[in-house]
């Protein structure tokens, strides 16, 4: 399909992505001017409140070449720049052929610039190089095209200079992607020798067409209405529609080696279609025909282990569903059951990183219209007994009895912090205080360096990234790599609430750290919770022994208000009244935790 172009844009968080992808489907009249509105591709209601993509959409645009009249395919994959959802743009990366690699003017380089190029260049993909925000009067254009063209070893001519906001020299984005992106590769052959597959890179719920599969048909082609087969979870189904994006679904008769589409399989059980599988046709399994499953995606890695119980345990079917379906489309969720006797039945679930927690919490709220309690997020623990055993440890409930442990590891990871030179002094300490092991700094122009560190994972996936903003007045940025497991001297951390043990609440912390771990969590929680009619005490427990303890005072209330004077006796018997209340509501009262307070918790 010589007139086809498979591309991504990838970027750092912030840096014009969505912008850039608005100009494209305004140049190409993919939408009209009247229907056109900021940050497009952007569904989702929360992808507008956060100012961020988190998942990736793929479009279908139409080009006429003003120099050969030829008209060209533009089938283009936005995707998100956080470092919690780099497995999206991975999985964006092997249904492409080339990339826009994006960079603000206004920041430069940063961390996750270089991580989503060192993706693209396993790929082998062509990469495009562009600037943006040339508009903007803090631009630092020139010094930031050295920055690119040093990091690509390109001749800085060959760098895009736009403003994706006003739309200048967008259409040279286009051309550049046009002569530089090669076509797909396609095989043409008998249907026997060269059978139809199509790769899975992603997928959708849909109640009337069963889960829709978004494929790159990799060879041959499928047409509406034929009996397909996914041959990894040896699954039948129908293809009862496919098409293109448009970027909503537009229905075709068929689509062929190439192009990016979709098929609605028909298949209703979440489980049957997974991200990486390779669609065929049934007909050829059923003679007997050798067809080889596509090289799919790496299984993502959680880094981060937090369990989803719902408010009200009538509602454990309904998590349980909603988990399948959101799981669909945002394949590096994972998730398996459990139950525990102060929870009930509940999920304990794997993340990429806090934002990514957070997302999940927020979509099972707005979507499914779920009230959740979250355990405390933690990282995975690898615990090693005294007979030999190894286990790991996924929640503080299931941390072992001390005497039985023989050693414990934690993960660590290969961090690595883009800053500005005035920063790197606070940057530096800032990372020597989380017993960070210091590694090499790289220079880049325009006073800019790029410093590698190994770190324990657990010391950055909560507040880290808050701190270096601070610390950097925003201009600061990071991207980690997980590592090995490593020896690590830890314990569990207590919470209670009126003097009941929270599981919810409770955290694996160094030992070292133990007594400022609970100092920090009992002054949230008092922060946050709401004030009862009686005071509630917060205590933080190692071992049995409070090392921590925070009290919320009894709601005030004037009982002698209403009095108009008289004796002091009768204002001093409704004050005893109210004590002796107070007192009972404390002895027998229970605070109920909001649904937030956890949702809070996990975002501080």
């Amino acid at each position: 399909m010589p007139n086809i172009r498979n591309f991504a844009i990838i970027s750092h968080i912030d840096h014009g992505k969505s912008t850039l992808a608005d100009r494209l489907l305004e140049f190409t009249e993919t939408i009209p001017k009247e229907k056109m509105r900021p940050q497009f591709l952007d569904m989702m209601d929360l992808e507008r409140e956060k100012g961020i993509t988190i998942k990736m959409r793929p479009v279908r645009m139409y080009w006429k070449d003003k120099e050969s009249g030829q008209d060209y395919i533009l089938n283009l994959i936005d995707t998100p720049g956080h470092v919690d959802f780099g497995y999206e743009v991975s999985r964006s990366l092997a249904a492409v052929e080339g990339i826009v690699l994006l960079v603000d003017v206004t920041k430069g380089i940063q961390a996750q610039t270089i991580g989503n190029l060192e993706l693209a260049k396993q790929q082998n993909l062509v990469i495009i190089p562009v600037v943006n925000k040339i508009d903007m009067s803090n631009a630092r254009t020139e010094e930031t095209v050295l920055e690119l063209g040093s990091l690509l070893e390109v001749d800085s001519a060959e760098i895009i200079r736009i403003s994706a906001k006003l739309g200048t020299n967008v259409e040279q984005v286009i051309e550049a992607i046009i002569k530089k992106v090669p076509p797909p590769s396609v095989k043409i052959g008998n249907i026997r020798e060269i059978p139809p597959r199509a790769l899975i890179f992603d997928s959708k719920f849909d109640s009337f067409k069963g889960i829709i599969a978004y494929v790159r048909i990799v060879e041959g082609e499928i047409s509406q209405g034929e009996k397909i087969y996914l041959m990894v979870t040896k699954t039948e189904g129908d293809a009862k529609e496919v098409g293109f994006f448009r970027p909503d679904l537009f229905p075709q008769q068929k689509i062929s080696a190439g192009e990016i589409g979709y098929i609605a399989t028909g298949i209703k059980e979440a489980g049957r279609v997974r991200v990486g599988d390779t669609i065929t046709i049934q007909s050829l399994i059923n003679q007997g025909i050798s067809i080889q499953p596509l090289t799919g995606y790496k299984e993502p890695l959680s880094v981060v282990f937090a369990s989803l119980y719902p408010e009200n345990p009538d509602d454990f079917d309904l998590l349980k569903d909603s988990l399948n379906k959101l799981h669909l489309n945002d394949a590096a969720l994972t998730f398996e059951l459990e139950s525990k006797q102060a929870l009930g039945r509940g999920f304990r679930c794997g993340f990429l990183g806090t934002l990514h927690a957070e997302i999940v919490s927020e979509r099972l709220r707005r979507e499914f219209g779920l009230n959740l309690v979250l355990t405390m997020p933690q990282v995975l623990y690898k615990v090693i007994y005294k007979n030999g055993k190894e286990s790991f440890i996924f929640s503080s409930s299931d941390w072992p009895d001390p005497s039985q442990v023989e050693a414990m590891q934690e993960p660590w990871v290969k961090l690595e912090v883009m800053t500005p030179i005035n920063y790197l002094g606070g940057v530096m300490e800032l990372i020597k205080s989380i017993s960070g092991n210091y590694i090499d700094t790289k220079h880049f122009g325009s006073g800019k360096s790029l410093i590698i560190y190994e770190v324990p994972l657990r010391e950055i996936v909560v507040g880290f990234y808050d701190n270096l903003k601070s610390i950097t007045q925003g201009y600061a940025s990071m991207n980690y790599k997980v590592l090995e497991f490593r020896s690590a001297d830890l314990v569990k951390l207590d919470i209670l609430v009126a003097g009941k043990k929270e599981e919810a609440l409770s955290a694996i912390v160094p030992r070292e750290k133990a007594f400022y771990e609970g100092q920090i969590i009992v002054k949230k929680l008092k922060e946050l919770l709401p004030a009862q009619l009686f005071s509630v005490a917060l205590q933080a427990v190692l071992y049995g022994k409070i090392i921590a303890r925070e009290t919320i005072r009894a709601k005030g209330r004037d009982v002698t208000a209403p009095l108009y004077g008289g004796d002091y006796t009768r204002k001093k018997k409704l004050l005893e009244q109210q004590k002796k209340g107070k007192k009972e509501l404390k002895e027998k009262g229970e605070v109920r935790i909001p649904p937030k307070v956890f949702l809070e918790m996990l975002r501080k």
